[in-house]
């Protein structure tokens, strides 16, 4: 199913050759761009809404936008090529409500933040890479990227540990994450997120799919600062570090086709869609109980067309986070040894008399 909300033809054609592949499916422009880019930093405010840009050192800023209050703090990660405009809009029918949009309907219940990689697609209009953010040149590696998180959460002094959310190949920038930061990590949600076991399942096929994840036939394709991931190179860092810290997990999957342009390769697009299901109930498998949406009538996009389904996935994996000074293995509201909603020396489902 393809995105459809109305827009020029140069966006619809843009979102076209992006929709291939899950790390670069890219939603058209929506109505109403952001507003312009702040010109000078300035402090991010422990509450309420900031857009602007944090000066992550070595020369560079990166753009970031925040709303909200409370804890946990709530980091909305977006997919390859997108910039942190995708958590700002939406593209639903009934009985689907238009709004509020991911971002603005998880700053109703809690702080949250997301920002622009370098090199990403702004969905303004017209279409751009973003300038919001430093430019990087040339082929960049998941260590970076997740460096480049860390730096940015320090530097605007976000207070961790951090709920992460990451859509697509943001799944595993925020997986790194959490493997490589395990004390700053509170929970994960993965939203039709990209896994390490996608490169077996397309066998001889991997390095043509690999190619069209980073050259997917956009207008900025040979922009030096066009972002390209080292894909292999990703996979291998996520496979060889260290266990995921034991966290509440969500997964969010589509249950419709990635969108295909005409002329794509119809049997790299067979195999993805065969091995997505496989990728999806892995990462269910890496978290206790963790549940699995499965967001029907929804592509790729899931955090666009089911916004509510999103925030809602969110609002139960805060929900299931220890409260501070609950010691480890203890969920939310128990005392020592005891269950959810349990009293002292009850079992499951007993009450005080219950037998």
């Amino acid at each position: 199913m393809r995105l459809r909300m109305p827009a020029p033809a140069a966006a619809l054609a843009l979102a076209a050759v992006l929709a291939t592949a899950p790390a670069c499916d890219n939603p058209s422009a929506p109505r109403g761009a952001p507003a312009p880019t702040p010109t000078a930093t300035s402090p991010v405010p422990a509450t309420g809404s900031y857009a602007g840009p944090v000066d992550v050192g070595g020369g560079r800023t990166l753009f970031l936008r925040c709303a909200g209050s409370g804890s946990p703090t709530v980091i909305l990660e977006s997919g390859l090529h997108d910039s942190s405009d995708t958590w700002t809009f939406t593209d639903t029918r009934p009985p689907v409500p238009k709004s509020p949009a991911v971002l603005p309907g998880v700053a109703a219940f809690t702080r949250v933040c997301t920002y622009d990689r370098p090199g990403t697609v702004r969905y303004a209009e017209p279409l751009a890479l973003t300038t919001r953010s430093t430019p990087v040149k040339g082929t960049r590696s998941l260590s970076a990227m997740v460096a480049d998180l860390d730096k940015l959460l320090t530097a605007a002094r976000l207070p961790g540990p951090y709920l992460l959310v990451g859509h697509s190949v943001g799944g595993m920038i925020t997986r790194l994450y959490a493997q490589q930061h395990p004390g700053k990590t509170a929970g994960l949600v993965f939203v039709d997120s990209f896994g390490t076991d996608l490169r077996p399942l397309f066998g001889t096929e991997w390095p043509a799919y690999v190619h069209l994840l980073n050259h997917p036939g956009t207008p900025f394709d040979a922009r030096p600062e066009f972002e390209v991931l080292d894909i292999d190179g990703a996979i291998d860092a996520v496979d060889d570090a260290q266990p995921l810290p034991v966290v509440p997990m969500a997964v969010l999957s589509k249950t419709e086709p990635f969108g295909a342009p005409p002329g794509a390769p119809k049997a790299l697009l067979g195999t993805l869609e065969r091995a997505w299901p496989t990728v999806q109930r892995t990462l269910v498998g890496l978290g206790s109980q963790t549940p699995q949406y499965l967001a029907t009538g929804s592509d790729h996009y899931v955090q666009v067309h089911d916004p509510d389904l999103t925030i809602s996935a969110i609002r139960l994996v805060v929900g299931r986070m220890p409260r501070p000074g609950t010691p480890p293995g203890q969920g939310p509201g128990q005392g020592p040894g005891q269950g959810p909603g349990q009293g002292p020396g009850q079992g499951p489902g007993q009450g005080p008399g219950s037998r």
